[in-house]
């Protein structure tokens, strides 16, 4: 945690407050909204601007590879140093494999320190034959199946500051360990920027530029249900210094995502905006190439990742909800097929991994559907175990399923 400048180096607020903002926590009459706001643009930014530019300058490399990974949704109760450094471990693990099968630097960038919140489809879910409101992760309410516990409580954006705390320090010691050749390779932390009161709070100044950078993770991420150009979470990044990376789904329009580019890079800067295509293996080839097309014309230096997960989600006849090993690697090398063709670089890939041998989606380790019980731990989307994210790393380099 960094040390706080004057009050007046804090940016609490921002034009972003006045415009629309979807999958938002109904919490501003509560009791404990304004003190939770106060204590977090009081706070030390929990990562500092030096780091921040570290990363931006390591994505800048046009020869370099990034690998984002980590739990879909980060537990409270996650955030200890033993949890931490098996995550880091497994981050490394899976970008020293993929440099090792590339021949290139990989920048390493988890899924965690703050992935505490998640949009959804649905308000309520079925729980136990009673319906209550879904759970929305832990900077939101409780992922315990209750009316009571799925209440949003402002309370919970300290926990998650704290929480996220807890594991940057864990995360900025690992990267300054010895033996680490090239600590701009991270690992870094990201997530996605969703409870724009939680991170609009977390905005500094730089003391010497006068930048605004986001304090809250050195690599934030828009998703395809809040990238909205004329809203507050794209407005929101598009203010700040930290690359910022953007999901596109399989209803994503060229016009759209080319606002969303000239909002987020205006200046088309090496580093900047990274573009996370999470199309669905069946949906990509229609899908992404006019998309790269006006992208590429426009004259942006996006670095393109793949995310095959997001877009390969199903649910089964019991209401779990899994994920075919088989339709991830095809979506992974479809989308490196079609950025190949478009002369555009397959910089990577964004994945859900946990750090444990959970059984949560089908493929290799895990043989069938009736497997997924063993070991199912995720507090919402089903994760890769390692050795499962291994084999789409290697399926994604090799460019073949």
């Amino acid at each position: 945690m960094q040390q706080p400048g004057s009050f007046a180096d804090l940016v609490a607020l921002g034009p972003w407050e006045t415009l629309p903002a979807v999958q938002q926590p109904e919490w501003r009459d509560h009791p404990a909204y304004d003190e939770a706001c106060r204590f977090l643009a009081s706070a030390p930014a929990l990562v500092p601007a030096t780091e921040i530019r570290q990363l931006r300058e390591a994505l800048a490399n046009t020869d370099a590879l990034l690998l984002q990974l980590g739990d879909c949704a980060e537990s409270f109760y996650e955030c200890t140093p033993r949890h931490t450094s098996e995550k880091l471990k497994v981050i490394d693990s899976l970008g020293d494999r993929l440099a090792a099968l590339s021949g290139r630097t990989v920048v390493r960038v988890g899924r965690l320190g703050g992935q505490f919140a998640k949009p959804r489809s649905a308000a309520t879910e079925w729980y136990e034959a009673v319906r209550i409101p879904s759970f929305r992760g832990h900077m939101i309410n409780s992922d315990i199946g209750t009316s009571e516990t799925r209440k949003s409580h402002p309370r919970r954006m300290v926990w998650a500051y704290e929480a996220s705390d807890l594991v940057q320090r864990v995360v900025r010691t690992y990267r300054q360990g010895d033996g680490r050749a090239v600590p701009a390779d991270g690992p870094w932390s990201s997530h996605e920027a969703l409870v724009v009161d939680y991170e609009s709070r977390l905005i500094r100044r730089e003391p010497d530029s006068g930048d605004r950078y986001l304090g809250s993770t050195h690599l934030p991420w828009v998703g395809e249900r809040t990238r909205q150009p004329d809203g507050a979470h794209i407005a929101m990044l598009a203010s700040v210094v930290n690359p910022v990376g953007c999901k596109i789904g399989p209803r994503a329009k060229p016009e759209e995502v080319l606002a969303v580019c000239a909002a987020l890079d205006p200046r088309r800067e090496p580093g900047r905006l990274v573009l996370i295509v999470r199309m669905g293996r069946d949906r990509i080839a229609e899908a992404l190439p006019p998309i790269v097309r006006a992208v590429a014309g426009a004259g942006h230096p996006a670095i393109w990742l793949s995310d095959p997960m997001h877009g390969n989600t199903v649910k089964l006849p019991t209401g779990l909800k899994t994920r075919y090993l088989g339709d991830m690697t095809t979506e992974a090398v479809r989308c490196r097929e079609i950025l190949d063709a478009h002369g555009q670089r397959a910089a990577g890939l964004h994945i859900e991994v946990a750090a444990e041998d959970v059984t949560e989606c089908v493929g290799g380790p895990v043989e069938d559907e009736d497997d997924l019980q063993r070991f199912y731990t995720s507090l919402c989307d089903p994760r890769l175990n390692p050795r499962q994210a291994a084999t789409l790393i290697e399926a994604w380099s090799s460019g073949t399923t």
